[in-house]
């Protein structure tokens, strides 16, 4: 099914119109990111850990959440497979939490795999945005290279560097992650809605 020209221009207008009428939205995030990341940067063990405590509470309270669901599900279809989820769910939740450091490691582990999937992203978008002429696409390929450039140094790095990676992976995504926002803003801001 051919996508009528027509009505792919009709589509990328609404697009540049959305993006110039929401600027300010999106270069408040950026802002956020950039403070965030640069905390996290200043102080990176700090950063790990509560990068690690706060996914420990997230999957505790959705083990909890899944448990009560499954219970007052119980005659759904799944039940053995839901109940065995959400025990899987507190019990990580709870591991996390009590043991940070042990944590720290499957963290790690996880965000590189995470980079590694949101670089490939990131510059997928990036030649997408590239071949619509849709902003500055340079910052969102950068920021991309850069996510995977930093799941190569975690892998590298590890098990020494997983106390404080973490924390500083995490401030430079967020550091460039924001400033692409920043930058698709401000030409969100200037550029007129078609």
């Amino acid at each position: 099914m051919a996508i009528n020209p027509h009505d792919l221009k009709k589509i990328q207008a609404a697009v540049a119109t959305s993006l110039h009428d929401h600027w300010g939205l999106f270069l408040s995030e950026g802002i956020i990111l950039v403070i965030l990341g640069i905390i996290a940067l200043v102080v990176p063990v700090m950063a790990t850990f509560a990068v690690e405590i706060v996914i420990g509470w997230v999957v505790l309270l959705s083990g909890i959440v899944g448990l009560i669901s499954t219970f007052r599900m119980r005659s759904a279809p799944g039940f053995w497979w839901s109940l065995f989820s959400a025990i899987l769910g507190i019990a990580a939740g709870v591991i996390l939490l009590a043991w940070p450091l042990s944590g720290v490691f499957s963290l790690t582990l996880i965000l590189t795999v995470f980079l590694l999937f949101e670089g490939v992203a990131s510059i997928m978008l990036a030649l997408h945005h590239r071949r619509n002429a849709s902003g500055n696409w340079g910052m969102l390929l950068a920021s991309g290279i850069i996510d995977l450039i930093l799941a190569a140094f975690i892998f590298l790095g590890l098990p020494g560097t997983a106390v404080w990676i973490l924390g500083l992976v995490v401030g430079v995504n967020m550091l460039f992650g924001g400033s692409a926002l920043i930058s698709m803003a401000w030409y969100a801001r200037s550029a007129a809605p078609r």
